[in-house]
């Protein structure tokens, strides 16, 4: 039995990963975990008191994406875990997948305007990953 970890920032974009992770999940027996990265990065010029505010409302903006992740697994009769983590994506989906013994990654395609990564570049962090984790990555 593995561990799939499906990153994932929510909402609409992010259904058709989900759904492929919860059925890879249950055809395969795995477990499976939804990852939240919340990035306050871009808040770094900005005061203190307004950062501590913004990363509480990204914490509870990803932890509701998340448990929405998780009770859309349990319909389908999958037990979903869920986590939350703090800084860079690159950074804290790498240290995840070694830390909670991964053995899939799950990736969503660029999708729209909101997209994180184009293509080429998303192709290039999934090798990258796998290349830093040992850990096999899967795009949808």
């Amino acid at each position: 039995m593995g561990k799939i970890l499906c990153a994932t920032r929510g909402g609409e974009d992010s259904q058709r990963t989900q759904e492929a992770a919860i059925a890879l999940a249950k055809e395969r027996g795995d477990d499976l975990v939804f990852l939240y990265v919340a990035d306050a990065s871009f808040l770094d010029r900005i005061a203190a008191p307004v950062v501590v505010d913004v990363e509480s409302e990204l914490d509870q903006m990803g932890r509701f994406q998340l448990i929405l992740a998780q009770e859309q697994a349990a319909e389908q009769g999958v037990a979903a875990e869920i986590a939350i983590r703090h800084g860079h994506l690159r950074t804290e989906l790498a240290a995840a997948a070694r830390e909670m013994g991964a053995t899939l990654v799950m990736l969503g395609r660029p999708q729209g305007r909101t997209a994180v990564f184009d293509e080429a570049d998303l192709e290039e962090f999934a090798a990258e990953l796998e290349e830093r984790t040992g850990v096999g990555v899967r795009v949808v």
